[in-house]
């Protein structure tokens, strides 16, 4: 909006994968006024679509809720100037042990912007064969891999068993793309592994 601006930055707090800053800002009347802002690399998340019409998926221990989430496929931007389809990719193979033969942009996003500059990209991705996973951390390391049939994508997150807002925006794309195709509209969706 115009008419604000930004008249300093200071570094509160730098972790290992964010950093907390106290930004100055000045609205459009003059008045001052600060503001806490947590920096974040940025993410990807994928769909990997299967040819029967399942997603793989990932339940995940998540420190800052004390539980876990079925969530899809993730990782944050940690490769400087890697091009995120590039880090999707990684991602992919890393977690779930996947690679796409096509990857497909669903969505970009600001995750929570009234705190966060986090932006998040999302792919769909089909034509999939298996690849050596790797993973990194201890919650990979102890989550679990389930197939969910994306057909019954909203009913999971009416009854709350998918919650989390990057898999809510991944597979709703997805499942458009997928409605696209067959209607013959168009889309990029692809059969897969």
């Amino acid at each position: 909006m115009a008419g604000f601006r930004w008249s300093e930055e200071t570094e509160l707090h730098r972790g290992h994968v964010i950093s907390l800053v106290q930004v100055g800002v000045e609205g459009p009347a003059g008045e001052r006024f600060d503001r806490d802002v947590v920096r974040h690399p940025g993410a990807v998340s994928v769909v990997p679509l299967h040819q029967d019409g399942t997603v793989t998926m990932v339940r995940q221990y998540r420190v800052a809720i004390d539980g876990d989430l079925l969530e899809i496929p993730a990782g944050k931007r940690d490769v400087a100037g890697e091009p995120a389809q590039i880090t999707a990719q990684r991602e992919l193979a890393e977690e779930v042990g996947l690679r796409a033969g096509r990857l497909v942009k669903l969505a970009e996003f600001y995750n929570s912007p009234g705190f966060s500059d986090e932006y998040s990209h999302v792919f769909l991705a089909t034509e999939l064969e298996e690849v050596p996973s790797e993973a990194q951390g201890i919650e990979e390391e102890h989550m679990t891999i389930e197939r969910v049939v994306l057909d019954e994508v909203p009913a999971m997150i009416a009854d709350g068993r998918i919650c989390d807002a990057k898999s809510i925006i991944g597979l709703l794309a997805a499942r458009t793309v997928v409605a696209d195709v067959h209607r013959g509209d168009g889309g990029h969706a692809g059969g897969g592994s």
